[in-house]
């Protein structure tokens, strides 16, 4: 490969393929994450369960990845199944900026689409946390300083908490972090197969910083300060010796309990690839819709696996379930739509003679003259008002996963089944039979039938989820969907809602990656901190943990959440705040997710941190991480904007929360009343300014229906995918391959390059005029960039339209409004924040000026400067 050229002034950095560390501040090499700030609310519910019939066998290192994406890899002679490849290998190196905009996450993270909820929790007792003083009174414990724990799936927006409460408590900034259960780690967790130690006052687990009493073998809850027994296990000659427990040595450990004493449990080799996906089917497509869909599904099935079990159905005004048992013959029963099947018809179904769920190897020509013996709709019907069965179709798709096992008494399973996936592919509204809406808004009983039809979809969303199904609905074509109705089938089911243009390659794509999501189940996410720390809120795919579920400690005050899935994509949002001023030198955090993964073993993964205190809050800001604290602070504005009328609202938000940000934590301006925003978090305004234009809060994206699935994803979206949906990422294209990374302005509209704008869920390609006027640089460049878009959203789910436009086409207003409009500010001004404008002649700076489409919008100086603040100095 090429040596790639110098890049520009202020670009000094070169960035691995990888791109996926958080760039940090020059002294916060050493510092762990910390924790968030908001109200409470809500009850406390108790611990999770823990294994007690397992047997304790000796600890087992394993250099392994245990993600519910990947299942249980050992270094036995297990195979090695479904394993996810690794981060996208650029083609060329991109090199990054060193300018007011930090290099940030690229690997590419897919995203679980069930709307997230607020889950306040009240203050628990107070209760003391003896931890300094038992250690004092601990003379043969381990001693010796431990370095703070850091971990991929725990990201605070601060790595230094501070003491006193009252500068910590400050809303406009807040203290919070981002947990991913399911994400991938490199290198993978050391996984232990026993049962963990755990404090039989409050619940937690032994750890890396427990105070160990090597004579006895006794260790300290970091949490409440309780001195448990480890069953003799901890006694050691030395405190080296227990460096050889995973727990006591890493800040991330997974435990495992196999299969070998649950009833029905099925080999991994088997479990995994047989888990079945059922596609549910709209069969009212006019043609031209049609002709994409088929491409897509014939693409969808070339793709899976050959022990993949595949069922199909179609749904209009009566649905089709087809039958694989003849060979080369496309048959289907058919079923009325307009109600619910009954228990006799289901049974006469599951019961009889056909074959509905079928692997792929001996289905895959049956299921391509599925395919193309579709029709498109005949009757000379408006799109919107074509009836469509919809939710019948899940219910009968779901009665066929279940199969015999199903209780139809009851409605329950009486045996425990492997997670399944219902892809629901519809090209409009669900307008007949349960959980259907009037075709016409202008029906005098819409809006009760619309409440009634949301919480029958509801309800059918948390069966699915009862029986470990999976619900996405991928929605295409320029029919309106009704996306509140829809919505919660797939977000109580733990799935994705997606709105497409087409069913195109965009519509292909998520096909694909949808059926390939491992889903993880029963999740219970568990948090527990040092009692100086009170979680005021949690935003996520998640719920209220039930009480009766779980086990009791003595004084477990940890907040649980049910997780509706599993899965690598999905990110808590968590709010914390202190309770009072802290007098120890750290707090303590630990999470705990237990849930089955893909191959039916129950994990439980335990991350425990500790973050220093200070009284300093110029020290706190410094370590302050601005891409984690923007996307706390995002969620939470988001969680609120439930209407475009609520998006505005929360807009003014975010200016007033700027003004007290400067207010709190900025400096004076000398013979001013004005306040300088903090320089230690510089890049915090520009994401939000970012936030408030951008689709999730502006007016850039058209419809109500798009703004709201962008929000509900955005809710529950990873880290990665979640920064890229409020600040896209710029990367402009150089000679030789080579791409530079630059702040998302408008002035890098320059007509002799082409820039890539990856705004999570849209990725956009920009030629300039004159690099387009030139044929053979042109196509070079273009191929180049789209071959980085496709790269950087290799594993990417929901997977991103990608556009290409020339400079001046009407498309090109895509690209544009997404930037931040700075060619009205001085030239000073413009240089400092993009310093190549300074390398540029007066013939590119004049070219430079003519190529803007001009806007209304406000630049980002302006609208600071609009709010009484002063922006802060260029980094």
């Amino acid at each position: 490969m090429a040596t790639p050229p110098q890049a520009s002034p202020g670009y000094s950095r070169t960035i691995t393929p990888q791109m996926d560390s958080l760039s940090s501040k020059p002294d916060q090499s050493a510092m762990s994450p910390a924790p968030p700030t908001i109200s409470s609310g809500a009850p406390r519910f108790p611990p999770p369960i823990s294994q007690q019939d397992q047997i304790p066998s000796p600890s087992i290192k394993l250099s392994t990845m245990l993600s519910p994406a990947n299942g249980v890899n050992t270094g036995s002679s297990v195979p090695h199944m479904s394993t996810p490849p690794g981060p996208p290998v650029f083609a060329s190196p991109v090199r990054p900026a060193a300018v007011p905009f930090r290099t940030s996450p690229a690997t590419p993270q897919p995203v679980a689409f069930s709307s997230a909820s607020s889950l306040p929790t009240s203050s628990p007792p107070y209760f003391s946390n003896g931890s300094v003083e038992l250690q004092q009174q601990l003379p043969s414990a381990i001693e010796e300083p431990v370095p703070d724990g850091k971990s991929p799936c725990v990201l605070f927006s601060a790595h230094k908490v501070l003491k006193h409460k009252k500068q910590a408590n400050v809303p406009s900034l807040g203290f919070g972090v981002l947990v991913s259960p399911g994400r991938d780690t490199s290198p993978g967790p050391q996984v232990i197969q026993r049962d963990p130690h755990r404090c039989l006052d409050c619940g937690a687990y032994s750890n890396l910083y427990s105070n160990i009493l090597i004579g006895s073998g006794q260790w300290q809850c970091v949490i409440c300060g309780n001195l448990n027994g480890s069953e003799g296990e901890y006694i050691a000659l030395s405190k080296e010796e227990l460096r050889n427990f995973p727990e006591l040595s890493s800040p991330l450990v997974d435990f495992i309990q196999t299969g070998n004493k649950r009833p029905s449990f099925v080999p991994v080799t088997d479990l995994r690839t047989s888990a079945p996906v059922f596609l549910v089917i709209d069969e009212c497509l006019d043609e031209q819709h049609l002709q994409y869909l088929q491409s897509s599904l014939h693409a969808f099935v070339d793709s899976l696996p050959p022990t993949t079990r595949i069922g199909i159905i179609l749904y209009g005004r009566a649905i089709s379930v087809y039958d694989f048992s003849e060979e080369s013959i496309a048959s289907a029963e058919v079923i009325p739509g307009g109600a619910s099947p009954t228990q006799e018809a289901l049974k006469a179904l599951i019961y009889g003679t056909g074959i509905y769920l079928s692997p792929m190897h001996a289905s895959k020509e049956v299921a391509h003259l599925i395919f193309s013996s579709l029709r498109p709709y005949k009757l000379n019907v408006p799109e919107a008002s074509r009836d469509r069965c919809l939710g019948t179709a899940v219910e009968v798709a779901l009665a066929i996963i279940q199969g015999p096992s199903a209780d139809f008494s009851r409605g329950v399973v009486k045996r425990p089944g492997v997670n399944s996936r219902i892809i629901v592919c519809a090209g409009g509204p669900n307008t007949y039979g349960p959980g259907s809406v009037p075709h016409s808004y202008t029906h005098p009983n819409y809006p009760h039938k619309e409440k009634t039809a949301i919480k029958w979809m509801e309800h059918l969303g948390r069966e699915a989820h009862q029986q470990n199904t999976v619900v996405d609905i991928l929605c295409a074509g320029t029919c309106p969907v009704r996306v509140p109705v829809l919505q919660p089938l797939a977000k109580a089911s733990g799935g994705a809602f997606v709105l497409h243009d087409d069913f195109g390659e965009a519509f292909g794509m998520n096909l694909q990656r949808a059926s390939a999501r491992a889903a993880g189940s029963h999740g219970l996410l568990e948090i527990r901190c040092s009692d100086d720390i009170l979680v005021t809120q949690v935003v996520g795919p998640g719920e209220e943990a039930h009480i009766e579920n779980h086990e009791t400690f003595k004084n477990d005050l940890s907040l649980c959440i049910q997780m509706l899935s599993v899965e690598e994509t999905q990110c808590f949002s968590i709010s914390m705040e202190n309770r009072h001023d802290i007098k120890s030198d750290f707090i303590f955090f630990q999470f705990a997710i237990q849930y089955s993964n893909v191959y039916q073993a129950d994990i439980t993964r335990v991350i425990t941190i500790r973050l220093p205190t200070v009284d300093s809050v110029p020290e706190y800001l410094q370590s302050v991480e601005d891409e984690v604290a923007a996307v706390l602070i995002a969620k939470r504005t988001l969680l609120g904007a439930k209407s475009h009328s609520d998006a505005i609202d929360m807009r003014t938000t975010i200016d007033e929360r700027v003004k007290d940000i400067a207010l709190k934590f900025g400096s004076q301006v000398p013979k001013s009343k004005l306040c300088r925003f903090p320089k230690e978090i510089s890049l915090l305004p520009e994401f939000l300014f970012h936030l408030r234009r951008g689709p999730l809060l502006g007016n850039i994206v058209g419809h109500e229906d798009e703004r709201s699935v962008l929000r509900n994803l955005f809710l529950n979206a990873s880290f990665d995918l979640s920064l890229r949906m409020v600040a896209p990422r710029c990367l402009m294209h150089r000679e030789g391959g080579t791409f530079e990374e630059l702040p998302a302005y408008d002035l890098v509209m320059q007509s002799n390059t082409a820039v890539v704008l990856d705004h999570g869920t849209d990725v956009f390609i920009w030629l300039g005029a004159e690099l387009a006027a030139d044929e053979g640089r042109s196509a070079a460049a273009l191929a180049a960039c789209k071959t980085l878009a496709e790269e950087l959203t290799e594993l990417r789910f929901p997977a991103p339209r990608i556009l290409a436009f020339k400079e001046g086409s009407s498309q090109a207003r895509y690209f544009v409004s997404r930037l931040i409009p700075a060619h009205k500010d001085p030239p000073y001004e413009q240089e400092a924040r993009f310093p190549q404008l300074r390398t540029l002649t007066t013939e590119q700076r004049t070219k430079l000026k003519s190529s803007f489409i001009h806007f209304d919008d406000p630049s980002f100086c302006e609208w600071i400067r609009s709010l009484k603040v002063v922006p802060p100095e260029p980094i």
